[in-house]
């Protein structure tokens, strides 16, 4: 009893163990220092943080001491994998500039005089600017003339074309100076029944030879003449297309069936016609050398124009003379006409 007292109460020895129900074989785990006694009513003492324990290796049988299994603490993530370095880009090598190359000089030969850039043209000048102030002027004198004479005609013809009015009643008379015969307006092309005749105008003349004597020439074909010119002609000549055809057209206008004037106008298309014809006969050179035209005369040639095979329309082909009297040629217009 004493002996299981005094065993029970004694102090444990060191390095022993109490015996244990697991059996003779299990180990026991010898206790560590005991923590410090605190007395009461002081505060408790201040415990230092230290490293963490070491991590144990997770085993497949791995205990504690007190007999429960070992759970280990969870491992912190592992960092992050160091970025590679980045290569050092190598510098761009600077590009060769192109040197300007160096302009003509129009300055002096000294070059402490000369300026730092001279242009290739300092005085380049085109158009009318190139021009000194005197022709500059005349040029725009010229334009403005020719810009008034055609607001002029145009204006003229105008009033020709428009209905009766008031201008036209006042002004008549100047309006028709002005259009005949050259500028003549003719709606024959648009009329409901156009023109269906083949019109020749012929001439012969009286003309006086070098020697002194007068002889008459054979009838001159002008229309046919004309129409030589512009056949085959890709660009033919206003006048050639015109300016007898007019000429004849204003005169049967202005004359009556026994071919005498009516009017100023008559008058007028009279000295205009024996103007051309006489021009005619000196390009053809009726007269011969030295000699000179006297006096002419005209007439038309004048046949309707057969109609189509599918036409029932009947019209006679025969010729139609139109003569008119002999006109004197005046002296100035016998060398060949006025020019």
């Amino acid at each position: 009893m004493d002996a299981n007292d005094g065993g029970s109460n004694a102090p444990e020895e060191s390095g022993r163990t109490p015996a244990s129900d697991e059996g003779p074989g299990t180990p026991v785990a010898p206790e560590g220092p005991r923590p410090p006694v605190v007395p009461e009513g002081s505060p408790p003492p201040v415990v230092p943080e230290g490293p963490p324990p070491p991590a144990t290796p997770e085993g497949p049988h791995t205990s504690t001491a007190s007999g429960w299994p070992h759970v280990p603490a969870q491992q912190p993530p592992h960092p992050p994998p160091p970025e590679p370095e980045a290569q050092p880009q190598p510098e761009p090598q600077p590009q060769p500039q192109p040197q300007p190359q160096p302009q003509p000089s129009y300055g002096p030969t000294d070059p402490a005089d000369a300026p730092a850039t001279v242009p290739a043209y300092p005085d380049a000048r085109i158009g009318v600017a190139a021009l000194s102030l005197r022709y500059q002027v005349g040029a725009a004198l010229a334009v403005a003339v020719v810009a008034v004479a055609a607001l002029v005609h145009l204006g003229m013809v105008f009033l020709h074309v428009a209905p009766s009015n008031t201008v036209t009643k006042q002004h008549g008379k100047a309006i028709d100076e002005w259009i005949y015969p050259e500028f003549e307006q003719n709606w024959k092309l648009f009329a409901p029944n156009p023109l269906q005749q083949n019109i020749e105008v012929q001439v012969r003349a009286d003309v006086r030879g070098a020697d002194g004597t007068t002889r008459t020439t054979g009838w001159y074909d002008l229309s046919a003449e004309d129409g030589a010119a512009i056949d085959g002609n890709l660009l033919p000549s206003h006048t050639e297309q015109n300016e007898l055809r007019r000429a004849w057209d204003f005169l049967t206008a202005t004359h009556d069936n026994a071919n005498r004037p009516i009017g100023l106008r008559g008058t007028l298309a009279e000295t205009y016609l024996r103007r051309i014809v006489v021009l005619r006969l000196g390009r053809d050179d009726a007269a011969g050398k030295g000699g000179a035209v006297q006096r002419v005369q005209v007439r038309s040639r004048t046949t309707n124009v057969p109609p189509p095979e599918w036409s029932d329309e009947q019209v006679s082909t025969t010729p139609q003379y139109r003569l008119l009297p002999w006109w004197p040629v005046p002296a100035d217009e016998a060398a060949g006409g006025v020019r």
